[in-house]
């Protein structure tokens, strides 16, 4: 057989980068549960999900390429004789990965070998948050002739209870949204996210900001006086976009600094625009936040990663 049968250099360049035994440490504490001990390597598992990620796989199409793709399987690490996992084994993984929080942890130790390689610049932090659709239909609006005196019209779908609604555009919107924060200099994603379509914007940007970037970038919506305040005693620059309101209107030095601030902060979008096209997240998979949570940090992850090989060709 000729070497370069069943080769894929982009996953063997992926492989040769990342110290993968340090993520089997943080990974080798994932517990499946209640049915038995897990027939597979957590680190096995874990690179079948990036795969998943970047191949935009079913459970039942990754349990499909794993059995006949010769590249997938020496990327995860399966043996000739080994049979692959099944699809409900590599649910249960992901499952266990959420309930056990080791889904963010996965996503920091790979985002901490990435900065160990330089990659991180720190130079300045982007803010911005985006909707995603649930993964039910909006529920229907019950008959007002039905409801109590102030009860609302915006009730919850009884399958999907941690979506929300929100405004957007003058429009209704029901679902999630997720928060990102992108590193200025490489795009690559440093913390995320992910909230009920009803928590505003600003809500969950302290929790965005790493603390040690020189400037944090950011729409009008971040805007706030506290935020000022708490920017300039952490000693970062305060690049987020100025509001006005009826007593203090945008003057001209406001308006001209708010269109400089948007064509760098704008940049964030191309992060949302490459999870929803070609990661497929432009609507929610699931119907819990904890399992949308885990598949948006899968993603994130394997959005970095492809991100990484990108900056050290």
């Amino acid at each position: 057989m000729h070497p370069s049968v069943g080769r894929n250099e982009q996953l063997e360049e992926i492989s040769g980068h990342l110290d993968w035994a340090s993520l089997e440490v943080v990974l080798g504490q994932v517990r499946p549960g209640k049915r038995g001990a897990p027939s597979y390597p957590a680190l096995l598992m874990f690179k079948a999900l990036l795969l998943q990620q970047w191949y935009a796989l079913s459970d039942p199409g990754l349990e499909q390429a794993l059995s006949d793709r010769m590249s997938f399987r020496r990327f995860v690490g399966l043996s000739a004789d080994q049979a692959a996992p099944d699809h409900s084994t590599l649910w249960r993984f992901r499952q266990a990965l959420a309930e056990q929080e080791l889904d963010r942890a996965a996503f920091e130790a790979v985002n901490g070998q990435l900065d160990g390689a330089g990659l991180i610049v720190r130079q300045g932090t982007l803010i911005d948050a985006s909707l995603i659709p649930a993964a039910s239909r909006p529920p229907k609006k019950p008959d007002p002739k039905n409801l109590v005196e102030g009860a609302s019209l915006l009730v919850k779908a009884p399958h999907e209870p941690d979506a929300d609604w929100t405004r957007r555009g003058g429009k209704r919107f029901f679902g999630y949204k997720l928060h990102l924060n992108m590193d200025r200099g490489s795009q690559l994603v440093r913390e995320m996210t992910l909230t009920p379509a009803s928590i505003n914007d600003t809500s969950a940007a302290d929790g965005l900001i790493m603390g040690d970037e020189q400037e944090v970038w950011a729409d009008k919506a971040y805007d706030s006086h506290e935020r000022r305040a708490r920017l300039k005693a952490a000693k970062l620059k305060n690049r987020i976009m100025r509001r006005g309101n009826k007593h203090h209107p945008e003057s001209r030095w406001s308006k001209r600094r708010n269109d400089l601030i948007g064509k760098v902060r704008g940049r964030v979008e191309t992060a949302f625009a490459i999870l929803k096209r070609h990661y497929g997240r432009g609507r929610a998979r699931y119907r819990t936040l904890i399992r949308n949570q885990a598949d948006m940090l899968l993603a994130c992850t394997a959005m970095n990663l492809r991100r990484a090989m990108t900056l050290t060709a």
